[in-house]
């Protein structure tokens, strides 16, 4: 008689889940707030899967390679609320490039927060290739232009943009940490608490001024001075952690303000002419989407349009 196998309960769920998102998958509808292709997907790893969202602009031409912005969201959020909150797609329709949304499994944490501090197991690493393989799936499978790839978040999802940097520095052009934590400051739950709080050290980033120059890419830093889920000191440190890696020294700090929205200040980190890091320190914001939907969570409508500054940003970087 044949022995029976007993499948684990962490395969059951498993498979639960990829059933799930397999017919999820299979729906493509229409995008958030505007034209174009709103296409579902799933990638796939050693270490699982994971949903995300393609936004593709309408009339893609025969030929034609679009540059790609990674979009990561925050705890609580998923690919179609950060796309709403955001209004990423507005400005890649306009722009014409596209915007990949990859999506948190809320089996690998409740509240829909990428894992982004817990290196000690690995689990942050294992989320991270999935992300990887998630946009080497859409580059694969869409018009993609290799050679201009850009990624950004939101709190856990900055976090998460820095760490994927960390690991593939010459895959990106640009990314963009908002209202995030640097990287090497947390490797488990409790240290990432204490990193929220701004009490952990920050640790030196592995890389010479050399290799910054030659594979990593500019970081943009916007964060809110009341923020009181992501301490303002976390901005300031993960801009400075860039700068010290490269060499690189601030200039002078000024003070903007586009109409009514709250002023924000910008400090530029320079080596030579290059722009390593930039920060944005917004006064008036808490832990939100600086100029976001003013009708969705984690948004604030009142604050410069983060969106919009992080395409300038990325676009002058795929100038280059």
């Amino acid at each position: 008689m044949a022995r029976r196998i007993r499948t684990s309960t962490w395969a059951k769920t498993f498979e639960r889940s990829f059933v799930a998102m397999t017919r999820t998958a299979l729906r493509a509808n229409k995008a958030p707030a505007g034209a174009g292709d709103w296409i579902a997907g799933i990638a796939m790893g050693a270490t699982g899967a994971r949903r995300y969202r393609l936004y593709r602009p309408p009339d893609v031409k025969l030929g034609e390679r679009l540059p790609l912005m990674v979009m990561l969201h925050g705890c609580g959020q998923d690919a179609k609320s950060f796309a709403q909150s955001t209004r990423m797609n507005r400005i890649a329709a306009r722009e014409r490039f596209m915007v990949l949304y990859p999506e948190q499994d809320r089996l690998a944490n409740a509240q829909g927060c990428w894992n982004w501090f817990d290196t000690r197991s690995g689990r942050a690493y294992g989320e991270a290739e999935l992300i990887m393989k998630a946009i080497d799936q859409v580059c694969l499978l869409y018009r993609v232009d290799r050679t201009r790839i850009a990624v950004a978040g939101l709190s856990a999802g900055a976090s998460m943009a820095a760490l994927l940097v960390t690991r593939h520095p010459a895959r990106f052009k640009a990314v963009m940490m908002h209202s995030g934590i640097p990287p090497g400051t947390a490797h488990s739950t409790i240290s990432a608490v204490g990193a929220m709080h701004g009490l952990r050290p920050v640790k030196p980033l592995l890389a010479t001024p050399v290799t910054m120059a030659a594979l990593w890419p500019p970081l943009l830093v916007i964060h809110g001075g009341v923020d009181r889920v992501v301490a303002a000191n976390n901005g300031h440190a993960a801009a400075q952690v860039w700068a010290n890696a490269a060499g690189a020294s601030p200039l002078k700090v000024r003070t903007l303000q586009r109409g009514n929205r709250y002023p924000m200040t910008v400090t530029d980190f320079k080596l030579r002419s290059s722009t390593v890091a930039t920060l944005v320190e917004v006064g008036k914001l808490g832990h939100a989407w600086s100029g976001g939907a003013a009708n969705q969570p984690y948004s604030d409508g009142q604050g410069p349009d983060a969106s919009r500054m992080l395409w300038a940003f990325a676009a002058r970087q795929f100038s280059r």
